[in-house]
This record gives structure tokens, C-alpha cells and sequence, in this order.
């Protein structure tokens, strides 16, 4: 059994966030009630976590909040529909699966993700990742920001703290590195998104997997 673990972030770290796939989180809106013009900016939400966003998006145009269920239901058939038929496609980070693939057997694997689980899964699937980390695989479902979200993946380890990497990409991961007080590494491909979350309080940061697994193995005494 391992005695250490990772915990990923999906958006940005493990897949690519494509306009496409956002697209999609909106269509339901659209069908049911017209709206066209929702924003995609995720930081303008209150809280950025799925299940809280449809919440808020319902309470912002005085739509009944027991309409949430049909709405979930609606985005996943969408995502299904369009990943079946090539309009969304699964893109992965570069070096994201083998790096997955040399850390199975060695670690425990898990997610965190705004996302509903569902529809990671399905992404996840798609890009041939979700065996890797489906063990410890957590999402949008129970609400709360990102530091809540990462510590049910971190109660579901049963490891100390200090046997625990979590890699994110935004300030919202930085966040929850900190407060659950697991070893933390941005990630990104962009120079001034590390800069910028370096100021937020990242120690470790990495712009390619094989980085990525270094530090990992670093900060958990692997190698």
C-alpha cells in the first residue's frame, strides 16, 4: 500500500479547459430559459465550483433553485453527446498521462476539481486518464471552494499531511495547498501565471511534467 500521495487539479494540469467544453456547461441555460449571454469568466462567481455556479446563475435570474438536478442532468448529456460525436475533444497536457503512468503503483492517485465528477469522468475517460486517478477522484458535488474540495480528496488518503502533493494552476489551488498544509506545486506552461502564483504563496513551481515528477519525488523522499 502506498504511504504517500498526488492529488491533481484537472483543468490545466491533467486536460486543457477548451471554449468548446465551456460551451457546453451553458447550453442548458440557453434551452430552458433563453439565456445566451451567461458569463464565462469563472472568477466572477462567488464561488468557483460547479455546483455552486448553477446555483447562483438560477438565484441571478430569479429561476427556481429546484431546478438545478434537470440542469446538471442536461450538461451531461450534452458533454456525452458531444464527445461522441468529436465536437468536444479530451486534450491532454503535454506529458500529463505518462506522468500519471509513472506514478501509479508507487503513490496513490487522486483528483480535485471544480467540475462535476461526472463530467470529469467523462473527459477524464476520454483522454484515457481516469483509471489513474478514479480511486480518490473528487468534484464540484458537495459545493465549497477549492480548499474544501481538496481536503475530501485529503480525508480520503488516510496519510499525514506531510505525505501529500497536490499540483493546481490557479490561485484557488494555491489557496487550498495552503490552508489543507500539503506540499503544494503550480503548474503551468505560462511564464507570468507562475509569477503570479508564486506571489500568491507557491513555493514549488513546475512549466512541464517531467519538472512536475522531480519535484514530486523531491518532496515526498522518493529520489
Amino acid at each position: 500500500m502506498a504511504d504517500a500521495a498526488v492529488i491533481f487539479d484537472v483543468d490545466g494540469v491533467l486536460l486543457e479547459l477548451t471554449r468548446a467544453e465551456e460551451d457546453a456547461f451553458f447550453v442548458p441555460f440557453e434551452k430552458r430559459y433563453g439565456l445566451a449571454n451567461i458569463s464565462r469568466d469563472w472568477d466572477s462567481y462567488e464561488i468557483r465550483n460547479d455546483e455552486n455556479i448553477v446555483a447562483e446563475i438560477l438565484t441571478r435570474n430569479k429561476l427556481p433553485a429546484g431546478d438545478r438536478a434537470g440542469i446538471i442532468t442536461d450538461y451531461l448529456a450534452v458533454l456525452t453527446e458531444r464527445l461522441e460525436s468529436g465536437t468536444i475533444r479530451s486534450i491532454t497536457i503535454p506529458g500529463a498521462a505518462q506522468l500519471l503512468q509513472k506514478l501509479h503503483g508507487t503513490f496513490k492517485i487522486g483528483v480535485a476539481t471544480a467540475n462535476f465528477l461526472a463530467a470529469a469522468k467523462l473527459r477524464l475517460t476520454r483522454a484515457g486518464l481516469w483509471d489513474h486517478v478514479s480511486s480518490h477522484a473528487f468534484g464540484a458535488e458537495g459545493g465549497g471552494h477549492k480548499r474544501q474540495t481538496v481536503a475530501r480528496a485529503i480525508d480520503s488518503l488516510n496519510l499525514a499531511k506531510s505525505r501529500i502533493v497536490y499540483v493546481g494552476d490557479n490561485l484557488n489551488d494555491v489557496d487550498a495547498g495552503l490552508f489543507n498544509r500539503v506540499h503544494f506545486i503550480a503548474f503551468s506552461n505560462d511564464p507570468q501565471r507562475l509569477v503570479e502564483l508564486q506571489r500568491a504563496g507557491a513555493l514549488h513551481t513546475s512549466n512541464n511534467h517531467l519538472e512536475t515528477f522531480r519535484l514530486i519525488r523531491h518532496l515526498l523522499d522518493e529520489g
